[in-house]
């Protein structure tokens, strides 16, 4: 029997996490920005021409959007993804953009579906207008968000057993990594970026981790409950985590730049080599979650070993 905590209602998301996943995206924390949850415009929440009941065409703007539809068979009803959706390899990459849409460019592929993560404010009454339906879907809250959205693309696409399907054994492959709790009585810092923003274990990171039984050295600096708060170079080095996980790999952080942090070279995590770069799964919250998670548990195990 799968455990609860993989598979509980949806929980709609805060105006914090939409915040932090427009303004930090570019640092690789969330990567898709807006708020939690499915939110559909142009289907549910207004009375606009209603959605047809499978979406044959459709444009995705949002990475994570784009891994589901593929991950459920809906590839080949895909004609247009964003430029930052690099997963998988054989989705139809252009020169959309989801955080600077056009909408006469998104029109151009004649969608009768445009998934997006983010609204700049004019981007669903625009496609709207031309009577084109919107499902936005923004970052996850939440490890429900991921199984709620699956749900939700599968349900539109004519996928729904698949997503269905999809959604068990995500659940299953996380409760196997999980099992044990490998992580219990190891604590941790997630680096947003260089400025040292963290996530605490209420947002959906911090969720996917506290599955291995890990400790966040970031909650008590959240005073304030947002959920990513800033932290400063002498409380995470007077914290001391166990391990360190850098989602700011890819901007050039790395165990050498860490330790060369004025102080950091003192530190357990830096001097036992338990510093690790995390790839864009971590700010992917579709079927890639599982990926993220053996990431993690593979770092758990080395420091543990």
């Amino acid at each position: 029997m799968k455990s609860p905590v993989f598979r509980t209602p949806l929980r709609l998301g805060s105006a914090a996490a939409a915040l932090l996943a427009v303004t930090l995206v570019a640092a690789g924390c969330g990567g898709d920005g807006s708020s939690s949850g499915g939110a559909v415009s142009g289907i549910a929440t207004t009375t606009a021409a209603p959605a047809p009941a499978v979406a044959g065409s459709i444009v995705s703007l949002s990475p994570t959007a784009t891994e589901i539809l593929f991950a459920v068979g809906a590839g080949g009803q895909v004609v247009a993804v964003d430029d930052q959706s690099t997963y998988p390899a054989d989705a139809p990459m252009s020169a959309l953009s989801g955080f600077t849409p056009n909408v006469e460019a998104i029109a151009g592929y004649d969608p009768d579906l445009v998934v997006i993560s983010y609204d700049p404010g004019d981007l669903v009454v625009g496609l709207e207008a031309l009577g084109i339906d919107v499902l936005m879907q923004g970052a996850a809250d939440s490890i429900d968000d991921t199984y709620a959205q699956i749900t939700e693309l599968g349900a539109l696409t004519g996928h729904a057993d698949e997503a269905e399907a999809l959604n068990d054994s995500i659940a299953e492959d996380l409760e196997e990594l999980a099992e044990g709790l490998p992580g219990a009585g190891m604590t941790y810092f997630h680096e947003v970026d260089a400025t040292l923003y963290s996530a605490t274990s209420t947002t959906f990171l911090g969720q996917v981790y506290a599955l291995l039984g890990l400790e966040n050295i970031a909650d008590p600096a959240d005073e304030d409950g947002w959920g990513y708060p800033q932290l400063s170079p002498e409380y995470v080095i007077d914290v001391d985590p166990d391990l360190i996980f850098l989602a700011d790999a890819e901007w050039g952080e790395s165990a050498d730049t860490v330790a060369a942090r004025p102080g950091w070279d003192t530190m357990s995590a830096v001097r036992a080599g338990n510093v690790f770069p995390l790839d864009e799964t971590s700010g992917r919250w579709g079927p890639r979650i599982v990926d993220f998670l053996a990431t993690v548990r593979a770092a758990v195990d080395e420091a543990s070993g």
